[in-house]
C-alpha cells in the first residue's frame, strides 16, 4: 500500500503525489524539483519565478517559464537591471507572462539587488547557500504530513528577513522555502519517492559555493 503523498506511475516509480499526472508537471518534479542548483542565473529565475507564483499555482507559472524567459532577457540579471518604463510596458501587453505590474517592477528591482549581492559575496549561490539548513534544523523524517504542515521554516524565514533588509520584494517566508525546495537547498521529496535517494546523492556529492 502506498503511503499518503506517494503515487505509482506508470512506469512503476513511485514519487510525490503533487505532479497530479500531468506529464509536463512530472517532468519538472523528476528532473528539476530538489535537484541542487548553483548556476547564478537559474538561482534568479526561480526566485522571480516563485515571486510571480505568488496567489497562483506553480503549474500556471511552469506552463509560462518560456514566456517569462523571452521576455526577461532569460533572467541574465547584468540585463534585467537595466530595463526601464519601455521594457515595463512591453511586459505589461505580453500575454506569454502574467501581466502583474508589482512583479514586474519587483523583477527589475531585484535584478539591481542580485547584482549587490553579487559584489558582497562573489555569487549568488555564495550567498543562498550560505542559507542551507543544519541537519538539526530538519525533521527527521519526511513525509507528506510534514511536508504540507509546514510552508515555511526557520531558515526561510531568517533568509525572507535579509533577502528584505537588502531590498529585495516578493520575497516573503513562503516564497522563499519554495525557492529552497525547488534548488534543493533542502531535499522535500517525500520518503518514499524515488527522487529523494537521487537528489541527496547530488547534494552529497556537491561543492558547496
Amino acid at each position: 500500500m502506498t503511503e499518503r503523498g506517494l503515487v505509482v506511475g506508470e512506469d512503476g516509480r513511485t514519487r510525490c503525489a503533487w505532479h497530479g499526472g500531468l506529464e509536463d508537471y512530472r517532468r519538472y518534479h523528476d528532473e528539476e524539483w530538489g535537484h541542487p542548483v548553483t548556476s547564478d542565473h537559474r538561482l534568479f529565475e526561480k526566485i522571480c519565478l516563485e515571486g510571480f507564483q505568488s496567489g497562483l499555482s506553480w503549474l500556471t507559472i511552469l506552463r509560462k517559464r518560456e514566456g517569462f524567459r523571452a521576455a526577461f532577457a532569460g533572467f541574465d540579471f547584468d540585463r534585467v537591471a537595466t530595463f526601464d518604463d519601455a521594457d515595463i510596458a512591453r511586459c505589461l501587453a505580453d500575454a506569454g507572462i502574467v501581466r502583474h505590474r508589482g512583479k514586474i517592477v519587483s523583477t527589475i528591482n531585484n535584478a539591481r539587488r542580485a547584482q549587490a549581492l553579487r559584489d558582497e559575496f562573489g555569487t549568488l549561490a555564495r550567498y543562498f547557500w550560505g542559507f542551507e539548513p543544519k541537519p538539526e534544523e530538519r525533521p527527521a523524517r519526511m513525509d507528506w504530513e510534514t511536508l504540507s504542515a509546514n510552508p515555511t521554516s526557520p531558515t526561510s524565514v531568517r533568509l525572507s528577513k535579509d533577502l528584505k533588509k537588502r531590498g529585495w520584494t516578493f520575497v516573503g517566508p513562503t516564497t522563499v522555502y519554495a525557492f529552497m525546495q525547488a534548488m534543493g537547498l533542502v531535499n522535500d521529496h517525500v520518503e518514499g519517492c524515488f527522487c529523494r535517494a537521487e537528489v541527496e546523492k547530488k547534494r552529497n556529492l556537491l561543492a558547496r559555493p
